[in-house]
């Protein structure tokens, strides 16, 4: 079964931003089972998470209002998932431009398409509040 990274996305991200303990977020992941869990908790970022954390720059602007408040949630996102750069969200537009990740991005942009403009709107408000 495929597996939808931006989907899974979106809900680590909602778990992110509210006060869900471990055990919660356990439940929550088992009834998630067909996805994979993204979360900046884990060892290796995945080139497919990297993919859906970049679509959100392409996708958000046309469903919220992009704002200084989005950019810093953006930034504060990115950074988490590549913690050892200092320039996280330049390191991630670059890579967005290398030929072996667009495969990636294909696929992050097939998800969110998929994805209902409701519940990528709610994933966009979620980067902007994202601390």
């Amino acid at each position: 079964m495929k597996k939808n990274v931006f989907k899974t996305l979106g809900l680590s991200l909602l778990i992110a931003s509210s006060a869900l303990t471990p055990v919660a977020y356990a439940a929550n992941a088992k009834q998630e089972s067909e996805n994979i869990e993204v979360t900046p908790m884990t060892q290796t970022t995945t080139q497919e998470e990297l993919a859906a954390i970049y679509v959100l720059s392409e996708i958000c602007p046309s469903l919220i209002d992009e704002d200084k408040k989005f950019t810093q949630g953006y930034d504060r996102l990115v950074k988490e998932y590549l913690p050892k750069e200092s320039k996280a969200v330049d390191v991630l537009n670059k890579r967005a431009k290398a030929k072996d990740f667009q495969k990636f991005l294909v696929e992050a942009r097939k998800d969110a398409k998929a994805a209902s403009d409701e519940k990528n709107r709610q994933i966009c408000e979620d980067v902007r509040n994202y601390k």
